[in-house]
């Protein structure tokens, strides 16, 4: 009677922890699915996937909530680059042309973030009154930051030494991933006043 009793105690411990376990399944596969949903409208999905997959229960299904996280993303890719491009210029000794570009690199990088700070700051307060208005900002800013991050590749171009193609690479990167921020702003542009109902 003892072993019969702990044999159904067993039995239904096991089904208890094989539901928990396809519960957790569910809730994974449908975060996955929320990220893989989002970063359709982008040029690099799976690196969208990559970079935003930790956003994917917070922002569900938000086109708001992911051009939030798109741009946040992009401000940190950014901001570490930045730190590259300062310790490069410190201790890189570049000289000549790699030197000029790489100032120039630094100067365009700042302006950068300056955009996407703004594009944040703009998406961290939409109003039905000027959404028109804000995207066509977050349009341009963005876009902006794109240019300067494409205008650091510029000086490079024809150059193959390790430090430059390592900078380059770095550089491309932050290029990606602002791409795919912007990418999800237009989304949230086209779905209209309706996605900005949430919190």
């Amino acid at each position: 009677m003892v072993r019969r009793n702990s044999q159904l105690t067993l039995l239904v411990a096991f089904i208890f922890l094989s539901y928990l376990a396809n519960t957790s399944q569910l809730v994974f596969a449908k975060e996955k699915d929320n990220v893989r949903e989002a970063c359709k409208v982008t040029r690099y999905p799976n690196l969208c996937m990559r970079s935003l997959a930790s956003f994917s229960d917070s922002a569900g299904r938000s086109p708001s909530k992911w051009a939030r996280a798109g741009v946040s993303v992009t401000i940190g890719e950014v901001e570490h680059a930045q730190t590259y491009l300062a310790n490069l210029k410190r201790h890189g000794h570049l000289r000549g042309r790699n030197k000029v570009a790489l100032l120039d690199c630094v100067e365009t990088f700042a302006d950068a973030l300056d955009e996407l700070h703004r594009s944040l700051n703009v998406l961290r307060r939409l109003s039905r009154n000027t959404f028109g208005t804000q995207m066509g900002d977050l349009n341009s800013w963005i876009s902006a930051a794109l240019t300067n991050e494409d205008t650091c590749l510029d000086g490079f171009q024809g150059e193959n030494g390790r430090k430059i193609k390592l900078l380059q690479n770095k550089v491309r990167q932050v290029y990606y991933i602002t791409s795919n921020a912007l990418a999800l702003v237009n989304k949230l542009a086209t779905t209209g006043l309706g996605s900005i109902s949430d919190p």
